[in-house]
């Protein structure tokens, strides 16, 4: 493959980015091959910490840091105009603006998504083009089946910690298929410990598949949205970036992009994407050794080192010369996250919570040495795991918080969902694998403690008929309106004996047919509850319906079948008296 070499262009914010001369990947692999190996090295940027505290980034955010490509979009502007028709010549411009189709898609699915869910969080699928571009090559020019799962796996290079991030295997090679190490895995490039948490069902058929372009769109569009941001607003979106991976050039290069996609783009056939030429870690060595007037020289001078008498280089060995021994290279010290041995809990309360209430209490954490030394400055991730839709503050099921000097850290207020229940919030410390703290939380019930009638009318009906009047109630709690709880209505045999009656007054169900047990009522936001109409067979009498709630409210209401009333004949003035008449 001939090398391309990078573009000046003005980015997104009118500051010209050079694109330094890179060397081109190594040769394709062979067909046949299981997987799609990156082959991407480790950026030589240095993370900012402060940085990636703010975006949240836990182990180098979605990615773990992993290389990206570099290649800068064209000069020259997209056309938008239609897709040029198949064999037709295209202009270098209209190359890189196509997106494959499925690929598109599957990006503006995921804004459509995401705009429903999370709409304060204005997310354009064009962000998400912009990342699919630097981190895969758009699922490598879109080489993905009807479903949008890549015919072959898309993986990163090894996280071992030679020249990147050292996080070791936390899915048994579930995912990447390497059980010593993550990888980042698919078109989005997740690691598959942020996988765990972060990914998505975004084409329906019930599994999430960071291998599926669509599965892969929604959930980094999810993991952009978090934190109740506002991608409309620069600085947000700067930080959302960040977060999926923690580079000032990998920020650059992706607001490229966005810029380039937002000015048109159009569709292209799955398979025939423009791939990129150039990883964030490509080195000089097997790179084109042809000079090229495009290439911009580094213009870093070698520092020299203490003790070398100023030379910039080590410069040619003078044979029979004697050799200098490099300085000893002085030990790092420990990361404050190689140093925790253990998680403490700090003072977690009790986790129960009414649905749709907030949790009273919080998790809380302490990162400790193995003497019991609290450690500051670590991440500690607080992950909700179970069925459940009980959120933590702003809608997500994950946060993650860095510990402050006292090694504590404190997870959001839980906010609990409709459904009831018993799960989990797991505390785990980022970047290492040691056991975590798992927390019970209990989602009971809305309750009502009372149920009244609304109304006072006699409530009737003749055989065979129905109804006029439907039972209208109102359900309270502690003397406030119980919204939302749960209720049921049955026809009962009698004051003592709450079985369901085979007679007598009766609901019917949406075929027409005899219910009298209604279940799955529901109060709405005011505590009211309005039944379905009544009707009432052959048999005359008076007959008991019983309504009850969660948390114990109780009603009987009488209900009244008899017959319709006569009236009894009057003596009519006029008729002649069947007496005989006086004589």
């Amino acid at each position: 493959m001939a090398a391309h070499f990078g573009r000046l262009r003005k980015g997104a914010a009118s500051t010209a980015v050079a694109a330094a001369a890179v060397a081109a990947l190594s040769a394709s692999q062979a067909p046949g091959v299981a997987t799609e190996d990156l082959g991407r090295q480790a950026s030589g940027a240095q993370p900012s910490a402060d940085a990636s505290a703010a975006a949240g980034g836990g182990e180098g955010g979605a990615t773990g840091n992993s290389p990206y490509f570099t290649d800068l979009p064209p000069l020259k502007s997209p056309n938008p105009s239609p897709s040029p028709t198949i064999g037709t010549p295209v202009s270098v411009g209209e190359a890189e603006a196509g997106i494959p189709a499925t690929v598109l898609d599957a990006y503006k699915r995921a804004e459509t998504s995401l705009r429903a869910s999370k709409p304060e969080c204005n997310l354009p699928w064009q962000l998400l083009a912009a990342i699919g571009k630097v981190e895969s090559g758009q699922a490598r020019g879109g080489r993905v089946d009807a479903n949008g799962t890549t015919f072959s796996p898309i993986l990163g290079p090894k996280l071992d910690g030679n020249g990147f991030a050292l996080i070791a295997d936390t899915d048994n090679g579930a995912y990447d298929g390497d059980s010593a190490y993550d990888r980042a895995v698919g078109p989005m490039q997740f690691i598959p410990s942020t996988w765990a948490w972060a990914g998505r069902d975004g084409n329906g058929d019930g599994k999430k598949d960071p291998n599926n372009v669509y599965d892969a769109a929604l959930a980094a569009g999810h993991y952009l949205c978090r934190a109740g941001r506002d991608l409309s607003v620069q600085a947000q979106m700067n930080a959302a970036i960040l977060g999926y991976n923690n580079s000032t050039a990998y920020l650059d290069t992706v607001l490229s992009w966005l810029e380039y996609y937002r000015k048109g783009t159009h569709e292209v056939p799955d398979g025939t994407g423009d791939l990129p030429s150039h990883s964030s870690g490509d080195s000089t060595a097997g790179a084109d050794p042809s000079p090229s007037t495009n290439a911009t020289p580094d213009p870093k001078p070698s520092t020299p080192k203490p003790g070398s008498g100023g030379s910039t280089g080590p410069g040619p060995t003078t044979p029979g010369s004697p050799s200098t021994s490099p300085p000893a290279t002085p030990s790092t010290p420990p990361t404050p996250t190689e140093t925790v041995d253990h998680l403490e809990d700090a003072g977690s309360g009790k986790l129960t919570a009414t649905a749709g209430q907030t949790f009273g209490s919080k998790v809380a954490v302490r990162t400790e040495t193995k003497a019991g030394k609290a450690v500051a400055k670590v991440r500690v991730r607080f992950l909700i795991v179970g069925d459940t839709d009980t959120t933590f503050t702003g809608g997500e099921s994950v946060a993650t918080l860095v510990t402050d000097s006292k090694g504590a850290a404190t997870a959001p207020a839980l906010v609990a969902g409709e459904k009831a229940g018993g799960f989990t919030v797991r505390a785990t410390v980022v970047g290492r694998t040691l056991g975590g703290l798992d927390y019970a939380a209990t989602v009971t019930p809305r309750q009502a403690d009372t149920l009244t009638r609304t109304g006072d009318t006699e409530l009737t009906c003749v055989p065979g008929g129905e109804f006029a009047d439907q039972v209208r109630l109102k359900a309270t709690y502690k003397g406030a309106v119980a919204g939302k709880v749960a209720a049921t209505a049955t026809l009962v045999k009698s004051a003592d004996d709450a079985t369901e009656n085979d007679k007598g007054p009766y609901f019917k169900d949406a075929d027409g047919k005899t219910v009298r047990t209604l279940t799955d009522l529901t109060t709405d936001a005011d505590g009211a509850l309005v039944l379905p109409k009544l009707y009432a067979d052959d048999t005359a009498g008076t007959f008991l319906l019983r309504v009850t709630t969660t948390g114990g409210a109780t009603l009987t209401v009488e209900l009244k079948v008899a017959p319709a009333a006569t009236d009894t004949p009057s003596s009519d003035p006029a008729t002649p008296s069947s007496s005989p008449a006086a004589p």
